[in-house]
């Protein structure tokens, strides 16, 4: 490895049906002062709006910056920003002005969203493509030239000095967050981090990552590859999968239930997502995880649920297998109680990091 393995926590706010909404957001943020105070290196989130079971957080970097105010350690990561939805313009003195207030202590996941995002806010489907390429172009434009021009299709700037530059230069480290390869090469070029993972078999995501470090080979820059992955650990098997069984069926159900809002029933519909980059959602696979058990959720490693001694063998194969520069676990979701999730945090950094450290750091680079 050429840098030592990096840790850190994921937490969609994923919100059960009639939670108080606040008392959820100041769980998550207890959960992250602890996993500052355990030596994990990011806090991570997304910025998703409506869906409530999917997730109730439209602003991270207001969130990033009350988190901060109560740690130390912590960077700070959006997987990610929805750039179709934000004027970029806006949005990119909006971030340079988080990574003044953080001390420099934030880097930025970009994304065009998932598609169920898009009508909700007035974007047409079939634009998210190209307002995605020319939002993430001005994002670098504002935070990199004192003033500069624009002439897209959406987005348009005259001679526009977008304030306060970002603390960091010449912007905070950037990660693209998706499987879509078409972007891979734009990150690879650029020396961008890539972000892997979540509520699927690890097989959907082994050729992105193949493909995403050979294009950094031929560009020559060093890849940097976060995975994340939901765990639930205990000391006692059986009772990790006592607790664990609702918020597991939870969380991958409430990750697929927006797709009841997008129209995929005919072919016309199929094809229109399809031709809109979404291809993935007009398939059936994503879906049929919700009807997944959950013992077929377990055993096929969607969730990694067990002892301390067993997640730490099923992750160190997972290292084995992809090599991520970065382990992002989810420990608050599905309804997990704050304890539950603060209970599955301190195992991991007791047992887990260690063991990863150590195998991550006997392999050379």
């Amino acid at each position: 490895m050429a840098q030592p393995l990096r840790f850190g926590t994921y937490v969609e706010f994923q919100c059960p049906p009639g939670t108080d909404h606040s008392e959820l957001i100041w769980d998550v943020i207890a959960v992250a002062e602890q996993s500052d105070r355990l030596g994990y290196d990011v806090f991570t989130c997304l910025e998703h709006s409506w869906f409530e079971q999917f997730a109730i957080m439209p602003a991270p970097l207001p969130l990033f910056c009350t988190i901060a105010q109560r740690t130390n350690n912590l960077t700070f990561r959006a997987l990610c920003h929805t750039l179709p939805m934000h004027n970029p313009m806006v949005l990119a003195g909006e971030i340079a002005t988080a990574d003044i207030l953080l001390d420099g202590r934030l880097e930025v996941g970009v994304g065009r969203g998932h598609a169920w995002l898009q009508e909700p806010a007035n974007i047409v489907m079939e634009e998210n493509v190209q307002r995605y390429a020319e939002a993430f172009d001005i994002l670098i434009k504002a935070w990199t030239e004192d003033r500069f021009s624009y002439d897209g299709t959406y987005y348009k700037a005259d001679n526009l000095s977008v304030v306060p530059k970002p603390l960091q230069r010449p912007h905070p480290k950037i990660f693209q967050v998706g499987t879509s390869a078409k972007w891979f090469q734009r990150a690879a070029d650029n020396g961008y981090g890539v972000v892997l993972g979540g509520p699927a078999p690890t097989a959907v995501f082994l050729e992105p990552a193949e493909l995403y470090r050979k294009l950094c080979h031929e560009a020559g820059t060093t890849p940097y590859l976060g995975w994340s992955k939901a765990i639930y650990l205990d000391e006692d098997e059986d009772r990790a999968h006592e607790e664990a069984r609702e918020a597991v069926l939870n969380f991958v159900r409430w990750n697929v239930s927006p797709l009841k809002s997008l129209a995929r029933d005919t072919p016309e519909e199929k094809r229109r997502l399809i031709d809109a980059g979404y291809g993935f959602y007009a398939a059936g696979d994503f879906a049929s995880i919700g009807d997944m058990t959950y013992e077929e959720l377990v055993e096929q490693g969607i969730v990694l649920v067990g002892t301390p001694e067993k997640v730490g063998r099923q992750l160190v194969q997972l290292w084995e297998q992809v090599r991520f520069d970065e382990l992002i676990t989810i420990s608050h979701y599905g309804g997990t109680t704050r304890w539950q999730a603060m209970k599955t945090q301190a195992l991991f950094s007791r047992d887990i990091m260690p063991l990863l450290r150590e195998v991550s750091a006997a392999v050379p680079a």
